[in-house]
């Protein structure tokens, strides 16, 4: 493809070679070395998020971070994110509930998730999407009047601040991914962060076998770890997330200035009081048939855009749940077009020309 739907930033490779050269004497690898202690830290801080938790990756965060509650029952999950979001949660042994969404968020609906509690419910787990803050007031109230935990998938939420505080505050457990696709990575992994001390420690034991001690296992645990390798590519790319952030921000921008005319298409908005990331430019409200003609044009012109996310979660085989038509109906068509650090100005108009040429 000649315009990528995304591309991984990469620091100068001088920097990063240093930090591998650190490792390479320090023979520390794996196993809460120095590095991942240094990113753990320094990502909260940068993030003003809270204790973060580096593990091997989003979807290994999430599965640790479902080990926090009572085993079996249910979960009430939203059916409109990556499939890693429900997919846990029927890994983990629990029962994926699935609830509609709102239609201007795409998030987890509180009154639809409301609406499936019963005495089997452990956990809501809503997901921020595109970074955009799902209805937190909405759902923490839910979880507080029923007396069970909220928990958000993050995955696109690194850097995104509502109400002046970072968003990852929000709920009893947030999970970020830093995956290469991420706007800030570190080529694959993930980190937790956890209101209570409780959790973030049960979290520390699950990412680690269990362990509770040199030689105690305190529970069933997998290797969740990350690696010094890893830690080091983000440490080597913090200094640059800033930028990075405000780069997509202003690409995102300006794909809307380009499209929000066209009548055919639903853009998203970003809600006040939201410092958005600019993590994905979506196209919605088109007809299936419409979309799939937009995504064949930009092929055919060298352009990758996907289906993100398609499809919807409750109509998975080995998890299907009831009907969620807001859901279904969103996934059916959604496409996103291509977003990351070095996309040119003149690619983007290049893009939407092609989206207009089309509809």
């Amino acid at each position: 493809m000649r315009i990528p739907h995304s591309k991984p930033f990469l620091p100068p490779p001088e920097d990063y070679k240093a930090m591998v050269d650190d490792i390479w004497k320090s023979g520390w690898l794996t196993n809460h070395g120095p590095m991942v202690r240094q990113f753990e830290t320094e990502i909260a801080n940068f993030l003003g998020s809270g204790p973060v938790s580096f593990v091997s990756s989003g979807t290994t965060g999430l599965q640790c971070a479902l080990r926090t509650l009572e085993r079996g029952g249910e979960i009430i999950v939203t059916p409109y994110s990556y499939v890693a979001t429900a997919g846990a949660v029927f890994w983990e042994g629990f029962t994926p509930v699935f609830a509609d969404i709102d239609r201007v968020n795409l998030a987890l609906d509180p009154a639809k998730a409301a609406e499936k509690i019963n005495g089997n419910t452990r956990a809501i787990l809503a997901t921020h999407v595109y970074g955009i803050p799902a209805d937190v007031e909405g759902l923490e109230a839910l979880g507080a009047a029923h007396g069970i935990p909220v928990m958000f998938d993050a995955a696109h939420a690194f850097g995104v601040n509502y109400q002046g505080k970072s968003l990852l505050q929000r709920g009893d457990i947030s999970v970020v991914s830093t995956h290469a696709t991420k706007v800030f990575h570190t080529a694959n992994g993930g980190f937790t962060v956890c209101k209570s001390m409780k959790d973030r420690e049960c979290i520390a034991k699950y990412r680690n076998f269990g362990h509770d001690g040199p030689n105690r296992f305190a529970s069933p645990g997998i290797n969740g770890k990350n690696s010094e390798f890893h830690a080091a590519l983000g440490l080597v790319l913090l200094p640059f997330a800033e930028q990075l952030i405000a780069t997509r921000r202003t690409q995102w921008e300006h794909y809307h200035s380009l499209l929000s005319s066209i009548s055919e298409i639903h853009l998203l908005k970003i809600p006040a009081e939201t410092e958005h990331n600019g993590s994905y430019f979506p196209l919605l409200n088109l007809t299936p048939a419409k979309s799939e003609k937009i995504i064949a044009a930009l092929a055919e012109e060298g352009v990758e855009a996907r289906r993100y996310f398609h499809p919807s979660l409750n109509t998975v085989p080995y998890m299907k749940g009831a009907a969620c038509p807001i859901s279904e109906a969103v996934a059916a068509s959604v496409f996103c077009l291509p977003l990351y650090h070095d996309l040119t100005e003149s690619d983007r108009e290049f893009i939407s020309e092609i989206v207009r040429k089309n509809l």
